[in-house]
C-alpha cells in the first residue's frame, strides 16, 4: 500500500463510528461532581429502601438545591449474570429493578450512580466487569445510570490505562452521558493518562475518618484528612474543568470534631475534589447539614475557573494555601495542623503570591481586597492586618474581592 492509501484509510478509520467512541463524554463534571455515596457508612448493607429515602433526604434536606445531584450506589449491589451474561441487580436487596430505582430519584430531579471494577470480582466480592465491559456500559445506559465508580480490585496483571480505556470506550459505545470516575488509587499515577479517560481520578488509598493517621490492613491503608492532603503534593497541573483529582469521599459527620469536619471539608473545596458525601442524610445532625450545606464554601470548589488551591506559606503547624477563582477573585485559607488553637495576626503584604503552574499572581500591596468568612460570613479587607484564632485542626477560610 502506497503513503496515500495508507493516509486514505487512516483518515477513514478516523472519521468512523468507532472512533467516535474512543473519548469520554464531554460536557459532564464541569465543575467537581456532587453528590452521595453508600459505601463510607453502609458498606455492604444497601438496599433500594436507603437509595430512595437517600434521594429523598437530598431534597428535604436543601441538599440538592445547594448543587449536590448524584445518588451512588457502591459495592454490593449485584446479583448473578443470567444466561446471557447480563448483570442484574441483587433480588433481595433490590426487587424493583435498577430501572424503576433510576426512575425515582431522576423523579426528584437528581442522578443516579453505580459502581464496579476492572477484575473478575469487585471488592467486595460481586462480579465485576472484566471481559464483560461493552456489556455491562450498555446494561447501565439502558437502566438509565448517569454515573459509574470504577474499582481497581482483582487487578493482577492488568494495564491500568488498557482496562479503564476499555470501560470508558464501552460508556461510549452504549451512547449514554455517564459520568466516568475511576477508582485506582492513584497506583499508576492517573494524573498523567486519565484526564483523557475519565472525568474524574482517584489520587490515594481510601479515606478514613480521623484527622492524621494511617489504618492499615497489610497491603494496603486507609489514610486521614492530613494523609492524603500531603499526597496532592504537585498533582494540582493535572486538574481543570472535565478532569479532576478526586481525594476520594467526604468524612464529614462520621466521627471527627466539627472543627476537623469544616477544615476537611473546606481543603476539598479548595483542591476542587468532587464533593461526594459518605454520612446518613437521613438523620444527620444540624451541624452536619450546616457544613455540607454551606453554599459560600460549596462555590468555591464549584468555580467555574477550576484551579485548584497551593500552598503558599509554611511555618510550623500553620498553612497559607490560596486560590485563584474566576472574575479575578480568591479564596484564602489558614489552616492550623496543630493540637492546639493558635493565634493569627496575618500582615496581607509580607508575601506575593505567585502561581507559576496557571499564571495567576496575587500582590496585596498594589490594590486593597476585601473578604468575606466562607463560614461565619464576617468581613474585612486587607488594609488592615488579619487578626484571628485558627481552632486546633481548623481553618480561616476567605473569599476575597478587589475594590470597594
Amino acid at each position: 500500500m502506497n503513503r496515500r492509501a495508507s493516509l486514505i484509510l487512516a483518515a477513514a478509520i478516523a472519521a468512523s463510528p468507532a472512533a467516535a467512541w474512543a473519548q469520554k463524554f464531554d460536557g459532564l463534571a464541569a465543575t467537581p461532581q456532587m453528590g452521595w455515596n453508600s459505601w463510607n457508612r453502609f458498606a455492604c448493607d444497601i438496599d433500594e429502601k436507603l437509595i430512595r429515602e437517600t434521594a429523598d433526604a437530598m431534597v428535604k434536606t436543601g441538599l440538592k438545591d445547594a448543587g449536590y445531584q448524584y445518588i451512588n450506589i457502591d459495592d454490593c449491589w449485584h446479583g448473578a449474570r443470567d444466561e446471557h451474561g447480563d448483570i442484574q441487580p441483587d433480588p433481595q436487596r433490590f426487587p424493583s429493578g435498577m430501572k424503576a430505582l433510576a426512575d425515582y430519584v431522576h423523579a426528584r430531579g437528581l442522578k443516579l450512580g453505580i459502581y464496579s471494577d476492572v477484575g473478575d470480582k469487585t471488592c467486595g466480592g460481586r462480579p465485576g466487569s472484566r471481559g464483560h465491559e461493552y456489556q455491562d456500559a450498555k446494561t447501565y445506559a439502558a437502566w438509565g445510570i448517569d454515573y459509574l465508580k470504577y474499582d481497581w480490585c482483582e487487578s493482577k496483571g492488568l494495564s491500568a490505562v488498557g482496562a479503564y480505556t476499555t470501560m470508558r470506550d464501552a460508556i461510549r459505545a452504549a451512547n449514554r452521558p455517564i459520568l466516568f470516575s475511576l477508582c485506582e488509587w492513584g497506583d499508576n499515577k492517573p494524573w498523567e493518562w486519565a484526564p483523557e479517560v475519565g472525568h474524574s481520578w482517584r489520587t490515594t488509598g481510601d479515606i478514613y475518618p480521623c484527622w492524621d493517621c494511617e489504618l492499615s490492613a497489610g497491603t494496603w491503608s486507609r489514610w486521614g484528612v492530613m494523609r492524603i492532603l500531603d499526597m496532592q503534593a504537585g498533582l494540582r497541573k493535572y486538574a481543570g474543568p472535565g478532569h479532576w483529582n478526586d481525594m476520594d469521599m467526604l468524612e464529614v459527620g462520621m466521627g471527627m470534631t466539627e472543627d476537623e469536619d469544616r477544615s476537611h471539608f473546606s481543603i476539598w473545596a479548595m483542591l476542587n475534589s468532587p464533593l461526594i458525601l459518605g454520612n446518613d442524610l437521613r438523620s444527620m445532625p444540624e451541624s452536619v447539614k450546616k457544613i455540607i450545606g454551606r453554599r459560600d464554601v460549596i462555590a468555591i470548589n464549584q468555580d467555574p475557573l477550576g484551579v485548584a488551591a497551593l500552598r503558599f506559606w509554611k511555618q510550623g503547624p500553620v498553612e497559607l494555601w490560596a486560590k485563584p477563582l474566576a472574575n479575578d477573585e480568591w479564596a484564602f485559607m489558614v489552616l492550623n495542623r496543630g493540637e492546639t488553637a493558635l493565634p493569627l495576626h496575618y500582615d496581607w503584604k509580607q508575601n506575593v503570591i505567585d502561581d507559576q503552574v496557571f499564571k495567576h499572581q496575587l500582590d496585596f500591596s498594589k490594590a486593597t481586597w476585601h473578604w468575606t468568612d466562607a463560614w461565619t460570613g464576617k468581613t474585612g479587607d486587607t488594609s488592615r492586618r488579619l487578626d484571628a484564632t485558627v481552632p486546633a485542626h481548623g481553618v480561616v477560610l476567605l473569599r476575597l474581592k478587589k475594590g470597594a
